[in-house]
């Protein structure tokens, strides 16, 4: 009889013990970003970013400890969506981030909304996610990517500039750009070049098409390795010092010491725009710039920034419904509050699940070692709210 008693306990002993056996368990995080390829680079800062911030803190969320799978997405669409696939039905993680490149996200999205995962993107910002195709479990960190692009045609409304020529690839990320410039701008443009991506890296006929426009300003975005190929062939094509080149995305930490080395002086005094800087004056920043300077010898750029900031982000998620992830509905509450120190500063996050923030005038500049880097100037655009919000049901 006493055995029987027993016997018939058991389900519910197991039922109760088993939200004690997922808490022992560690958090998986899939991180989805480039580390194969030229673009590689972007990938690692990222990476080590990710790694500095889980040693920030302590490497746990909630009480659990945390494991961060990594996929490589080979710079490539089909790749991200292949190694997405793997981290969810594989890896089994219990959320998504990362992402760099619009086009990858994109493709990948499915197989995590889908599968009732959240997922944060750590960079891309495609306009579709931030208007009509909004979702309840997404999360953008960085930007909507017209917005960068907005602060900049601001810029150049307030510099007196009347007639722009416009370069940038032919890609989502690159038509969002565009269309963030000319969204603001308030002259005329005179020319657009989009180039091939992201197999073009010789410009010489756009720039000579640009050179015969004689605009007072030329507005450029290309991101990663090919920053640098550019800022040179446009300092070649006699164009540095003759006319004003204005960018996003193509002037960062990973490529000014390359810059530096090559001694494309020309780059020294451009402006571009940015929710973050490496100087911003908050003790979230100064340790986060401080720290990855000291463990790998330049400052981080604008991705690790977004990536060091999206493990904070999901720590206060985490630590919000104490360690028991399965509670999604908690989770995405925490994460709609963006409560938690950011290196930009205090933000909101907006209805569509995108940061409403300021966007500021940044310098390439030299600092006090004789190291190029790039210094806060004026904010541009306050609490700004991205143009598709408007369009999220949610």
């Amino acid at each position: 009889m006493i055995m029987k008693r027993f016997l018939g306990l058991l389900p519910a002993f197991a039922l109760a013990a088993l939200p004690t056996a997922a808490m022992a368990e560690p958090i998986k995080i899939g991180f989805v970003t480039t580390l194969t390829t030229g673009a590689a680079v972007i990938g690692k800062d990222q990476q080590n970013a990710v790694e500095l911030a889980l040693d920030h803190m302590g490497r746990k969320m909630g009480g659990r400890d945390v494991v961060i799978v990594y996929g490589d997405d080979e710079f490539n669409p089909q790749k991200g969506k292949q190694k997405t696939e793997k981290l969810v039905k594989r890896d089994n993680v219990d959320i998504v981030a990362g992402y760099i490149w619009s086009h990858v996200l994109l493709a990948s999205k499915a197989t995590v909304l889908d599968a009732g995962l959240i997922l944060i993107s750590a960079n891309a910002g495609p306009s579709p996610l931030a208007g009509e195709s909004c979702d309840k479990n997404f999360f953008n960190i960085s930007w909507q990517n017209d917005q960068t692009p907005m602060a900049l045609g601001e810029v150049l409304n307030q510099k007196g500039v009347k007639s722009l020529y416009i370069m940038a690839p032919n890609y989502a990320a690159g038509k969002n750009m565009v269309a963030g410039v000319e969204r603001t701008f308030k002259g005329e443009i005179v020319g657009k070049d989009m180039t091939k991506w992201p197999t073009q890296i010789d410009w010489a006929a756009e720039m000579t098409k640009a050179k015969a426009a004689n605009p007072d300003a030329v507005f450029a975005f290309y991101p990663g390795k090919h920053g640098p190929a550019f800022i040179k062939q446009y300092q070649q094509a006699g164009l540095t010092g003759k006319i004003p080149l204005y960018t996003v995305y193509t002037i960062d930490s990973i490529g000014l010491p390359r810059m530096q080395k090559a001694g494309l002086k020309g780059v020294l005094g451009t402006f571009m725009t940015q929710f973050w800087a490496p100087d911003m004056d908050n003790d979230q920043n100064k340790r986060f710039v401080a720290d990855f300077k000291e463990r790998h010898g330049r400052y981080p750029s604008f991705y690790a920034a977004q990536a060091y900031d999206s493990m904070f982000f999901i720590k206060a998620a985490v630590d919000a419904v104490e360690g028991n992830i399965s509670d999604t509905d908690g989770m995405r509450a925490a994460l709609e509050k963006a409560d938690f120190p950011s290196v930009r500063g205090a933000f909101t996050m907006g209805k569509n699940h995108f940061p409403v923030q300021n966007f500021y005038l940044r310098e390439v500049v030299t600092d006090a070692e004789g190291n190029w880097t790039t210094a806060l100037r004026e904010a541009v655009l306050i609490n700004h709210v991205d143009p598709y919000a408007k369009d999220c049901k949610m």
